[in-house]
């Protein structure tokens, strides 16, 4: 009896520790925590997610040249290419892949620029209490840029 229970214990912990983090929730800016561009960010204000099983779902609100706008993106986590509408037409080709820990993702998403080139974004979702947070880097003819984008659960 001593010994299922323990057995059971551990198998209950092993599973709890490699299980991997539920991003789903509506989620809401808070600027205050995050490291955001001094002149221009790419932190949408209100980032709507359903994860299930292989599949998330992104909905993002964002403000740009102060008008609103939603995009919707849809991954698999499998680590196979997606591919979403991206600017002016053109197409978002995204891999989303889970850390070995499962306790991070990191979507890299490339979008054709019209000089010909590309702006390459990497995203790294995680949860930091109650907070999740979002490491964006991304590079461009543009330039490159940083963020550190942290939101509160609605």
């Amino acid at each position: 009896m001593k010994k299922a229970f323990f057995l059971l214990a551990a198998i209950a912990v092993s599973v709890t520790l490699s299980a991997q983090v539920d991003l789903s929730g509506s989620w809401k800016l808070n600027s205050s925590k995050s490291k955001l561009g001094e002149q221009f960010s790419m932190a949408p204000k209100e980032i709507i997610l359903v994860q299930k099983g292989n599949d998330l779902s992104i909905e993002r609100h964002l403000e740009w040249q102060e008008q609103e706008f939603t995009t919707n993106d849809k991954f698999t986590l499998d680590g196979k290419e997606c591919v979403n509408p991206g600017m002016m037409d053109t197409q978002k080709k995204s891999t989303a892949v889970w850390a070995a820990d499962k306790k991070s993702l990191k979507i890299t998403s490339k979008i054709p620029m019209q000089d010909g080139g590309e702006i390459s974004i990497t995203e790294v979702y995680k949860m930091d209490g109650g907070n999740m947070v979002i490491e964006m880097n991304s590079s461009s003819s543009w330039g490159d840029m940083a963020e550190t984008q942290v939101y509160d659960k609605k």
